[in-house]
């Protein structure tokens, strides 16, 4: 959308703010961006139509107005797509703190013009855990809520060295520019959303925390109302750090210790994150996989990501599976693809609970991790779909080897935000970031600034599994090691043309497990459906975790519930609240999408 367009809309403070930061020898000035603060568009909670968008030179799409703002500001400023996802991601830790921040990890998938990278930014195990982190004396595993709400759960955050690494890379303005945006509504205050203001009375958890019961809630523990002016000048504060000192501030000093102490100290579950896990902590830039499909080449995240090669078998396993009716037509999506749809997933789910995880710490079947995709294997895989619904499928063998682990029980998986960006020099990005579960592990730390406010810690390590063996003492390869990166479903994705290698699509989701199912289907609509992005975001979900088949609330009709019904599947009907972005290149510029379940928007010129 053009910034007159978007301006008309939802205009901007008339402010003269800052283009200043702090220093040790006092006020710096001038740094070239002249940010200035948006008057807060929100959406209701639930589900609001939105039109797409359509620009013509590049495109920033985040789950918060005020983080789509702030990249497309920077971008503006003479930014490169990485310095704008480094802006949206700070200014999400302030206005989107439930979905994910410096507290917590991230997956980028970055495209320079010549090539993809990989960069990891997954929280690691500290050094000092075992794998029955999450077992009572007598050997049963914790309850979810009773293992996220604690010190347990929280693993060494890696979004911020990630970031810096590949700001050194792809970076055009400098590093503390790309604060300005996230420090100024850090100290003017942002209007709650309503979405924010609905989980936080959805919320029961996070009231345990003091500092966070006193800075979200009054004191009958009601929570903030929509639209109330939320200033964190502890989180201000701490971005004016890491703007002047660079990331080694949040791994060592002051804003380390105050993580480790609040860890440590818990008052249920207390964590064992050291100064030392913390000041170790790297980045990997690691090589994507791209996946040749149809006239496509799909790039993105290996393991310690299930996403790209779950989602992947998926879409490979529905090549085998040609069509007698459909898939699409009327604006409706055919049973029968849903039902090879749900199908595919159940096969893929049974091979991802069996085999990924780190990499560093688990082998790929055959030593490589592509084996999962190979069409032969998936051919197998799609021949055992038949008729009727298969209700729970079993994991496969894709080479002759011996599997030495057993699968992972099934577990809660939740959290998450997505970013999708492209520049005007053609470089894209799409990057999943998150605190895993919503507002993390219920801590609300203010990096020792004494300070009301802070940033939200993750609860990531509840994504290894909880049971490190089966009944018979066989190893579950996702059990927790030191170290280690628990698996994630994170489905940063870019699409390329496979003969010309250019530019495509990116795209992406939060929603736990369910991002690779929201991630394929998308995909599938707008580039084998013919859909544009925002009406392929648009389109109802159905999916399955090799368990029951899940609908979408109030989206399908109910013949199709009966169709699938007779074909033998379990029905659940459910909230399925994606938060897809999405941004396609088309004749004339890009044609973008953000997910009418949240308030996502795309801004762009």
């Amino acid at each position: 959308m053009p910034i007159t367009s978007f301006s008309a809309r939802f205009p901007f403070k008339t402010l003269a703010l800052t283009g200043l930061l702090l220093s040790a020898s006092g006020l710096v000035a001038d740094t070239g961006l002249r940010y200035q603060i948006p008057i807060q568009p929100e959406a209701a909670t639930g589900y609001q139509e939105k039109p797409g968008w359509k620009t013509k030179t590049f495109a920033v799409a985040a789950a918060n107005p005020l983080a789509t703002d702030a990249g497309y500001q920077i971008i503006k400023a003479g930014g490169s797509a990485l310095d704008a996802a480094i802006a949206v991601q700070m200014v999400l830790t302030l206005v989107e703190p439930q979905s994910s921040g410096i507290g917590g990890g991230a997956f980028l998938m970055y495209f320079d013009g010549e090539q993809v990278l990989a960069y990891d930014g997954r929280e690691t195990a500290p050094a000092a855990v075992t794998p029955e982190l999450f077992l009572t004396e007598s050997g049963d595993a914790l309850s979810f809520m009773d293992a996220a709400a604690s010190g347990l759960s929280v693993g060494v955050p890696g979004v911020l060295r990630m970031l810096e690494q590949a700001h050194k890379e792809h970076g055009n303005l400098p590093w503390a520019e790309l604060f300005i945006p996230a420090i100024t509504l850090a100290e003017q205050g942002f209007p709650v959303s309503p979405r924010l203001q609905g989980l936080l009375a959805n919320e029961s958890a996070l009231k345990l925390n003091p500092a966070a019961a006193s800075f979200y809630y009054d004191a009958q523990q009601t929570p903030l109302p929509i639209g109330y002016q939320l200033q964190n000048p502890a989180l201000a504060a701490i971005f004016k750090t890491l703007a002047e000192q660079g990331s080694d501030a949040f791994y060592t000093g002051e804003i380390a210790s105050n993580l480790v102490e609040q860890v440590q100290q818990h008052p249920t579950y207390a964590g064992a994150i050291s100064l030392d896990d913390m000041s170790a902590y790297e980045p990997i830039v690691r090589a994507p996989i791209c996946t040749d499909w149809k006239v496509y080449r799909v790039c993105g995240f290996p393991p310690p990501s299930s996403g790209h090669l779950t989602l992947m078998q998926i879409l490979g396993i529905l090549e085998q599976r040609p069509m007698m009716t459909p898939a699409y037509e009327n604006e409706l999506i055919s049973v029968e693809w849903l039902h090879n749809f749900t199908e595919a997933s159940r096969l893929s789910f049974a091979d991802r609970a069996l085999y990924i995880a780190d990499p560093d710490f688990v082998p790929a079947p055959g030593n490589q991790w592509e084996s999962l995709v190979s069409p032969d294997y998936l051919a197998q895989r799609a021949n055992l779909i038949g008729e009727s619904s298969m209700g729970r499928a079993e994991a496969g063998n894709p080479g002759a080897w011996e599997v030495s682990f057993v699968s992972m029980p099934d577990q809660p998986e939740y959290g998450t935000s997505h970013i999708s960006i492209v520049d005007q020099q053609g470089h894209a990005l799409a990057m999943t970031t998150t605190i895993e579960a919503a507002f993390g592990s219920r801590m609300l730390v203010d990096g020792g600034t004494g300070l009301a406010g802070g940033y939200l810690l993750n609860n990531e390590l509840t994504d290894f599994s909880f049971q490190p063996t089966d009944e018979q003492g066989r190893l579950i390869a996702n059990r927790v090691e030191p170290g280690k990166r628990p698996r994630s479903s994170m489905s940063p994705t870019l699409v390329f043309d496979r003969e010309t290698g250019e530019f495509v699509a990116s795209l992406g989701s939060p929603g736990g497990a369910a991002i690779i199912h929201y991630t394929a289907r998308t995909l599938i609509a707008m580039l084998d459906w013919g859909l544009n992005a925002q009406d392929a975001i648009s389109l109802p979900h159905a999916l399955s975790f090799n368990g029951p088949t899940l609908l979408e609330a109030e989206r399908f009709p109910d013949e199709i519930r009966h169709e699938l019904e007779a074909k033998g599947h379990e029905v659940v009907e459910r909230d399925l609240t994606s938060g897809l972005q999405a941004i396609q290149k088309d004749e004339s510029g890009y044609f973008s999408g953000a997910d009418p379940r949240r308030e996502g928007v795309v801004m762009g010129e």
